[in-house]
């Protein structure tokens, strides 16, 4: 077998009409250098456009007809392989990027989980994956904090439910004056505070330590003078005068005047005499002033039973109780004993007065400042009708007090 040199093809009368070739279906295999026999055709020869010197254009058509599949003679079967690469075409057609995008959204969540699922099983991803939960923790707790605590605060729940007032008020002033009050000096017959020589316990809910009985009845003189002047029931003024005097120890930054617990008595119970009680030499109101049932209606606040009954003889709903009008619930936290008997009793208004001047001070409140009273006034009522009531009440007892 003799090897012969390829030659260019050429049309077989050798004239100069050169017609074009056919260019081959299949690809040429990388490692086909060796050239065809006359006697045998292999399946890796080179394209059609470098036949041999004795070829015909018939054997040449015949054998760019042939598929890269069929190999003849001794070609291997690897030599053979189909193209993979190229489309059938013989160029790559290249999609533009913005059709390469559109991926139905359910498939792009599922790929997206699958790349983090197999992300977090490196190492980087075991180390990230819990810092991202932290954090994210972290923001939702702030954001949460950040949207309920101040409507929280902004939203206080009520000391004490004045049933009949329950319209919103107008004219309340916007933290621009507080009510008059005056000390607690005796009348012009007197040398000065009748308890300037006593001294009160330190804590809120005592009494006066040294005295007995009822510690109030110290204020007798003082009382009866002002209560003549303002219209107050001798023992209740004793009550509020009482309770002013402890906290000057006790909270004196408080700066609570009598003339506010006055005015909070007159607009909750009329001084413990509303629903026809009365007030005992003792401080107790009898029969026991229990308001109506909280169930949302007649415009009431809904607060279901807190206490099983024990203070308003209710199971069902709370009920307002006591000369001051406690909510059982609130009774609970700031009860104080005022009267040294040992027993904290929402009925007894020595009692209810210095649990209701221990309420208005809490928080670092200073009364004296118009914001802080109004805003201790709106925590024990949310009702600015009853606000202003209370401050008007207030500011005429300070001034009648004077005269």
């Amino acid at each position: 077998m003799t090897v012969r040199p390829l030659r260019p093809a050429v049309p077989p009368d050798g004239g100069a009409d050169h017609r074009p070739v056919p260019k081959p279906r299949g690809t040429v295999h990388p490692d086909s250098t060796s050239a065809p026999t006359s006697d045998a055709e292999p399946a890796d020869a080179k394209p059609a456009d470098a036949p041999t010197g004795d070829a015909k254009p018939a054997d040449i058509a015949a054998s760019n007809a042939k598929p890269a599949d069929a190999p003849t003679g001794d070609a291997k079967p690897a030599d053979a392989e189909p193209a993979t690469d190229a489309p059938a075409g013989g160029r790559r057609r290249r999609s533009s990027f913005a059709h390469a995008v559109r991926v139905p959204p359910r498939q792009l969540a599922v790929g997206a989980a699958r790349a983090t699922r197999a992300w977090s099983r490196r190492p980087s991803g075991r180390m990230t994956l819990p810092g991202l939960f932290l954090l994210v923790l972290v923001a939702a707790t702030a954001t949460a904090g950040a949207l309920l605590v101040p409507a929280a605060i902004r939203k206080p729940q009520p000391v004490a439910v004045d049933a009949t007032a329950t319209a919103p008020g107008s004219g309340v002033p916007e933290g621009g004056a507080v009510p008059g009050g005056t000390d607690l000096t005796p009348g012009p017959a007197g040398t000065g505070d009748p308890l300037a020589t006593l001294t009160p316990t330190p804590t809120a809910t005592g009494p006066i330590a040294g005295v007995p009985g009822r510690p109030a009845d110290a204020l007798a003189g003082w009382a009866q003078q002002v209560g003549q002047r303002a219209g107050i029931p001798v023992v209740a003024a004793q009550a509020y005068g009482y309770a002013e005097l402890v906290l000057r120890q006790t909270k004196p930054s408080c700066q609570l005047s009598w003339t506010t617990l006055a005015a909070i008595g007159y607009v909750e119970s009329r001084h413990g005499s509303a629903n026809g009680a009365t007030l005992r030499p003792d401080g107790v109101s009898v029969p026991e002033i229990v308001g109506p049932p909280l169930n949302g209606q007649g415009g009431t606040s809904r607060i279901p039973d807190s206490d099983q009954g024990q203070l308003d003889h209710d199971t069902v709903w709370d009920h307002a109780i006591g000369p001051m009008q406690f909510i059982p619930s609130t009774w609970q936290t700031v009860g104080a004993d005022g009267d040294n008997d040992g027993v904290r009793n929402p009925h007894d208004i020595d009692d209810a007065a210095l649990a209701a001047g221990n309420y208005l001070c809490q928080g670092g409140r200073n009364m004296s400042i118009p914001g802080d009273w109004w805003g201790a006034i709106l925590s024990y009522n949310d009702v600015r009708r009853y606000a202003q009531d209370v401050f008007d009440k207030a500011n005429d007892y300070g001034r009648l007090s004077r005269t």
